[in-house]
Formats: C-alpha cells, sequence, structure tokens
C-alpha cells in the first residue's frame, strides 16, 4: 500500500522536474526611454532575454554603457551545476519515496534548504558583483550599485523589478510536499508507538 508519505515524496520528485525546463527569476527594467520595458529571465542552466532574447543584446549594450560586464551565460558557474544537483535530488526523492523513513526525507530537506539557501546568496553575491566592479573608463559615470533580489529598486535612470518566476513555485512546491512526508512519516510514527503501560 502506497502512503501518504511515500506519496508526498513521489509527487515531490516529480514537480521538481519542470523547474529545470523554467525560468526560476525574472528581473525587469523600466525608463522613459524604455517604457514597454526590458526582460531577462534566468533559468536553471541559461539566460533568456525578452522580446525573442532580444532583451539581452539591448541589456548589455546598456551595461556597457555603465562600464558593467557583459552577461554571459559561459561566467555563470551555476548553470553547470544547478541542473546536476537537482538531477540528484530528484534521485534521492525517489529513493526516499521508495524507503519510507523518516531520516530520508529529513535528509532531503537538509539538503533542500542549504541548497536553496546557497543557491540565493549565490544570486545575490553575482548581482553585487556585477553592479560593483564598474569599468572607470564608461561612457556614463554611475556610483557602484547593487541590482535588487526581491522587489523594486531605482538604478540610474532605470526602475528594475526582480521576483521568482513560474519554475521557482515548483522547487517551493516541492519543500512543502517533502515537508508533508516528513509530517505523515512521523505521525504514522507515532501513531505505532506502544501504548505506555498504565
Amino acid at each position: 500500500m502506497v502512503t501518504k508519505s511515500r506519496l508526498s515524496a513521489l509527487l515531490a520528485a516529480l514537480v521538481i522536474i519542470p523547474g529545470l525546463f523554467l525560468p526560476l527569476w525574472k528581473l525587469e527594467f523600466t525608463s522613459t526611454q524604455y517604457p514597454e520595458g526590458l526582460e531577462l529571465y534566468i533559468y536553471s542552466n541559461k539566460l533568456y532575454g525578452g522580446d525573442d532574447g532580444n532583451d539581452l543584446t539591448e541589456i548589455n549594450v546598456l551595461n556597457h554603457y555603465i562600464g558593467m560586464a557583459e552577461l554571459r551565460e559561459e561566467d555563470f558557474t551555476e548553470f553547470k551545476w544547478i541542473p546536476l544537483v537537482v538531477s540528484i535530488m530528484v534521485v534521492l526523492t525517489l529513493r526516499a519515496a521508495a524507503i519510507g523513513t523518516l531520516k530520508t526525507l529529513l535528509d532531503i530537506l537538509v539538503s533542500t534548504v542549504y541548497f536553496g539557501g546557497f543557491s540565493l546568496w549565490r544570486f545575490w553575491y553575482m548581482l553585487h558583483s556585477y553592479g560593483h566592479n564598474l569599468d572607470p573608463r564608461a561612457a556614463v559615470k554611475v556610483a557602484p550599485f547593487t541590482p535588487p533580489l526581491f522587489g523594486t529598486k531605482m538604478v540610474g535612470q532605470f526602475t528594475v523589478t526582480s521576483y521568482p518566476a513560474i519554475g521557482m513555485y515548483f522547487f517551493i512546491l516541492f519543500g512543502i510536499l517533502v515537508l508533508l512526508g516528513i509530517y505523515f512519516t512521523y505521525k504514522t510514527a507515532v501513531r505505532m508507538m506502544p501504548a505506555k503501560p498504565v
């Protein structure tokens, strides 16, 4: 019989897979010169600009004027290891679904928290590095800055808005399902404990 905890783990392993192929984060850049805005999508393995990729080219042109480095996929080591880590997590979660013990699910939860925390820190670090390592010979001088990780911030003449994209919600759902699996496993373990003699 498939228990609720095993089913939760199985569903968790399945729902995280779309996150590999959908955008995880979105940045929007708007100004009076660009009223329709420019869009940048961050996937687990690539960068993609709005307007069929043209927005990324335009963003890099603007970055050049203020002395910011060009956004190039090869400079993001995350694009190499994030898909690998997620694939390993899928396998480990399927293993947890097969074994069905509290320990295996707790291991998944701890790994998820560490992976998520490190990934967010790494994203913030990249934003900080790009905004603070400006070429002093740039045509337009701006003070060093850090684009927002969450929310909206003025950067020069641009309003920059950053928030999770649809792929990130699959990762969040993954975490919720793992927590449910832990809850059901613990609840079953408590129910099966022998009653204390009166």
